[in-house]
């Protein structure tokens, strides 16, 4: 059967404005440098325990926001949009203890087992209970396994 209306002989695409491609005309790529160069996901069973790796990371992300910390000591674990929205928030932490008079000391806290998930292959989620003197937080945390190692790529202080 053809595309073509049988009075006119057009196609309907070209009824609607959009002319027809010719198979000839479509210039597909041969090269796609992301499939090389970006990030290669990982699958599970390539990658070590997250266990670890998800509890130091939420004693460092707690102690860069209070100060006892540089941002930057965790840089290679986790994604950029992870980094900025840190940086944004240690920014405003740093600005309410300026404010307070407070100096950046280091918080004692204890850190819960992590409750841990697996939604697909290769990404893990997982929630932490820290217990700190005055107040209990929830930290939740997504790892992605990208290029043979773990790398955060989600990470919420509750």
């Amino acid at each position: 059967m053809s595309n073509a209306l049988p009075a006119t002989g057009v196609s309907p695409a070209e009824i609607r404005g959009v002319p027809p491609v010719l198979p000839s005309k479509v210039i597909n790529p041969r090269f796609r440098p992301d499939d090389f160069f970006g990030h290669q996901p990982t699958s599970r069973a390539r990658l070590p325990d997250p266990e670890p790796l998800l509890i130091n990371l939420t004693r460092c992300v707690i102690e860069i926001l209070a100060g006892a910390r540089e941002l930057e000591q965790i840089a290679r674990w986790v994604d950029e949009d992870v980094y900025r929205n840190l940086l944004k928030r240690v920014v405003l932490s740093s600005r309410a203890r300026q404010a307070k008079g407070q100096p950046a000391a280091r918080p004692s806290f204890s850190i819960g087992t992590p409750r841990i998930t697996e939604p697909r292959d290769g990404v893990v989620e997982a929630v932490v209970i820290v217990r700190g003197r005055s107040r209990v937080r929830a930290v939740a945390l997504r790892l992605e396994g990208l290029d043979a190692r773990w790398k955060a790529t989600a990470i919420s202080v509750l």
